[in-house]
């Protein structure tokens, strides 16, 4: 069985890593990132349930990020919360893209990225 497995994968389920994700749900909760963001980092990641890729590079960031970074994380489904993104990106001065992470620090985005250049931000850097 271990050649097949190889070559068409394993019928068991991938252990997959738990994010500390908050869902980004409601515009109100903007302000609060913003105060937050004061004292910690915070992560937004902008997810389309629709896209393959934003689905590949969210999966690839989960499989990377480490859990021991001092940061809030917080997910954002766009397809469902478009007025939310719409507003995330007008409140940050970011311009929308999907997928898309933004670090927010003392009230500004300090970085943000989209698509695979998501996984290549030094997150530590901003920590």
């Amino acid at each position: 069985m271990g050649i097949f497995n190889k070559m068409f994968g394993s019928s068991e389920p991938k252990e997959e890593k738990a994010l500390p994700w908050q869902n980004l749900t409601d515009v109100s909760q903007l302000a609060e990132i913003e105060k937050r963001s004061n004292a910690k980092t915070q992560l937004v990641f902008k997810h389309s349930t629709r896209c393959g890729i934003s689905r590949m590079v969210m999966g690839q960031f989960v499989s990377m990020y480490d859990l021991d970074l001092n940061a809030d994380l917080y997910y954002l489904d766009l397809l469902n919360y478009r007025d939310v993104s719409n507003e995330v990106g007008y409140k940050f001065q970011v311009i929308h893209q999907s997928p898309q992470l933004l670090i927010i620090r003392n009230g500004t985005a300090v970085a943000h990225a989209s698509h695979g250049a998501i996984n290549e931000l030094d997150l530590e850097k901003y920590i």
